[in-house]
């Protein structure tokens, strides 16, 4: 009997059981997927983020005056929820919707009231795309564009739905994560496993709680106050329209050192690996960065900020926030208004009968070192450089290549103030022995001089052919039989103390340690040059050190002794080489950025002493001040009545033409009786006689420094 009892208990707590038990296996087994997949759309939901604008750093002058900036673009944006009604796919499924819950709550189907709801929706965004076109767009570009905003959202959602519809696992094993699945491939599988279109769509409508679809979608930029006006009053009751504010970057001088400036874009491949490793400073859609070649591209770890971020809860509640951390601003040596009257001047055809030819000037405080003007011509406007760009990359002028530093010219006669330092140290010569200059022609193999050419004459009949008579009437014979003299290696040595055949360093000193901790791989980026030639034949790598260079050909001395053969230099190296001259032989290499440090002195760089002796350097300054300040003087007509003497302003010059190709030159310096001194180079393309083409403009440029006060009596001193 006791038995039996317990055989009824078993039974009857087993039938008891058994529903819990099934239930149990049906979580566990049937039912694992559909939770596994709310789960993962809860972690969704908490990981939802909002990553903020970054805000890139200002491009300042030496005095502060801004060359780049980020200035406030409006432009108008529309939410999903109002654009979506275009796309006829969810006007369907919302209707489907509407249809399916009235027949589960078995109600009579009200599509009528939904259909008229839409249609006036439909009605409003028709009326939006018509007031679109006042603002200077078509309406067929707006409504491609709605199309491309639906497309995009569209598409993600048949993604998502796929994935909450319990998707095949051979394909996620396939390609190892979920979000690796190609869209392509999720449809094709989507479809499969739902081949009826309207219950796709219904599970598409299910999608709706993500952030792409709450957010407001760029449909026009407002170009003008006017604009941004007019679209107030046009959008300003309609729900789902607003004008948001967008940081767009502005170049308030325009073409002015446009090639320095340089400008942005979209990130090239290359660029994307330069934060790679910190999330809120790798580039992301509608981002831009500095493209090559230019100040935007040097410092783009530096001027680029961080991306602020806020992250939501699974409630929605605000858990984290990252505050933007906005760009570093980089201050240049040069002087934008200095640098503007030099362009202006350049292109003035009045002013200057060579204004349409490719010209290159450079200015530096020869105390410092700082370019305080780097000039390349033609230019280009900076604020519409990507709008024309294919036109500009195709001009034969090339106004995109900055010719003060990315072009290797012929210095022609401007190089002979090195040519006689390096005669002089070496013991070649001395400064009172002559060589000859008769009315001859030069013997085959060797130039003659340029006075023969022209009027049959030579420097013999107008002086003793010494130092510093050659350099005043830059004489061909005297140079040429001078660099003959010199072994070539010790030719190469004094143009290669002078800065020649070298890459100048033209980056940031000293950039914030922080960037090295979020940016991965920097670059030393420079801007884009040539380091010139000083051998017969051209290096194939970047030379760094003198025994890297090729040789010289000893039959190639003399023509390096007037600047041609296989030399080669651009206006940045002539420039600097006259201000060591200035300094009395001590050579600094040029700098185009303030050192950001507030402890760092005016003159940081205290320069390279070449070792040349005062004799020396008082021969070569006196030969070059002869070329402007006495009469048969290479340049001396262009300064023969000038201001300069009242404004107490001494010039020291050299003048240079070549051939083959025709270019002329002016560069020298000039200085006060303060112990301020600018070093100046001037390259006009196809110039025929730097006398003429090239020192008017010279003399211009240092009249303009004297303006800025660079050199000359001070303000203060005037009054």
């Amino acid at each position: 009997m006791y038995n039996k009892r317990i055989k009824i208990f078993i039974i009857i707590s087993t039938i008891l059981i058994l529903p819990s038990l099934l239930r149990l296996i049906q979580i566990q087994v049937l039912e694992h997927s559909f939770y596994m997949e709310g789960i993962d759309e809860l972690k969704l939901q908490q990981g939802v983020s909002r990553q903020l604008q970054t805000i890139r750093g200002k491009i300042l002058d030496r005095k502060g005056r801004v060359l780049a900036t980020n200035e406030p673009q409006f432009q108008l944006h529309i939410n999903y929820t109002l654009c979506c009604l275009f796309d006829e796919r969810v006007r369907r499924a919302k209707l489907l919707t509407v249809a399916e819950r009235s027949m589960l709550a078995k109600e009579k189907p009200s599509l009528y009231k939904v259909r008229k709801e839409l249609d006036a929706k439909l009605e409003i965004l028709s009326k939006i795309i018509y007031k679109c076109s006042f603002f200077g767009q078509g309406q067929l570009d707006i409504e491609e564009q709605i199309a491309s905003i639906n497309n995009r959202i569209w598409n993600l959602r048949t993604f998502l739905a796929w994935r909450r519809n319990d998707p095949d696992p051979k394909i996620i094993a396939k390609y190892g994560r979920v979000s690796n699945v190609p869209l392509s491939v999720a449809i094709e599988d989507f479809e499969k496993k739902f081949p009826d279109v309207d219950q796709r769509l219904l599970l598409i409508e299910e999608i709706q709680k993500i952030p792409e679809m709450n957010k407001g979608w760029r449909l026009l930029e407002l170009k003008t106050d006017a604009d941004v006006f007019d679209a107030q009053l046009e959008f300003m009751d309609i729900e789902g329209i607003e004008i948001l504010p967008k940081e767009s970057r502005s170049y308030p001088y325009g073409s002015v050192a446009a090639q320095i400036i340089g400008w942005v874009g979209p990130p090239q491949k290359s660029d994307m690996q330069l934060f790679a490793n910190d999330k809120l400073s790798r580039y992301i859609s509608d981002e831009v960065c500095g493209r090559e070649d230019g100040v935007e591209y040097i410092c783009e770890t530096i001027l680029r900020g961080r991306r602020g971020e806020k992250l939501w809860d699974i409630d929605r509640e605000l858990i984290s926030r990252t505050e933007t951390q906005f760009g570093k601003d980089v201050t240049t040596t040069l002087d934008i208004e200095l640098q503007k009257k030099i362009e202006d001047h350049l292109a003035d055809c009045i002013l200057n009968p060579n204004c349409q030819a490719p010209m290159a000037a450079v200015v530096i405080d020869v105390n410092t070192g700082d370019i305080l003007a780097l000039v390349s011509t033609p230019t280009f406007d900076l604020n519409h450089v990507r709008l024309n760009y294919n036109t500009l990359i195709s001009d034969s002028n090339e106004p995109l290549r900055n010719r003060a530093i990315n072009k290797g010219y012929p210095p022609g006669s401007v190089v002979k103030p090195l040519i006689l330092i390096a005669g002089l140290q070496s013991g070649k010569i001395t400064a009172g022995e002559p060589i000859s200059c008769p009315a001859a022609k030069a013997p085959r193999g060797w130039p003659s001089c340029w006075i023969f050419n022209q009027y049959r004459s030579g420097h013999d009949y107008k002086w003793q052919n010494n130092a510093r008579n050659a350099v005043r009437g830059s004489c061909n014979i005297y140079f040429s039989r001078l660099a003959d003299r010199i072994e070539p290696s010790v030719l190469q040595l004094w143009l290669f103390k002078f800065g020649y055949a070298q890459e100048i360093s033209l980056t940031i000193p000293h950039p914030p340690s922080s960037i090295e901790n979020r940016a991965s791989g920097i670059e030393n980026r420079n801007l884009r040059q040539v380091a010139g030639t000083i051998s017969s034949t051209a290096a194939k790598t970047p030379i760094s050190r003198l025994d890297q260079i090729p040789a010289l050909d000893k039959g190639e001395r003399r023509y390096f002794g007037i600047g041609q053969g296989n030399l080669r230099a651009t206006p940045l190296q002539v420039a600097n080489a006259m201000a060591a001259i200035a300094r009395g032989g001590v050579y600094k290499p040029p700098r185009l950025f303030l050192d950001p440090r507030p402890t760092s002195s005016e003159n940081q760089e205290p320069g390279i002493d070449l070792n040349i002796s005062p004799q020396t350097i008082a021969v070569v300054h006196d030969g070059m001040s002869a070329v402007v300040n006495e009469l048969s003087g290479t340049a001396n007509t262009q300064f023969l009545q000038s201001s300069l003497i009242q404004e107490e302003v001494k010039v020291y010059g050299k003048t240079g033409s070549t051939q083959a190709p025709e270019n002329a030159w002016f560069a020298g310096f000039a200085t006060d009786n303060t112990g301020r001194s600018i070093a100046i180079a001037v390259l006009v393309e196809g110039g025929q006689r730097g006398s003429q083409d090239a020192a008017p403009l010279g003399f211009e440029i240092i009249q303009f420094c004297i303006d800025t006060e660079y050199i000359g009596p001070t303000q203060s001193i005037i009054e």
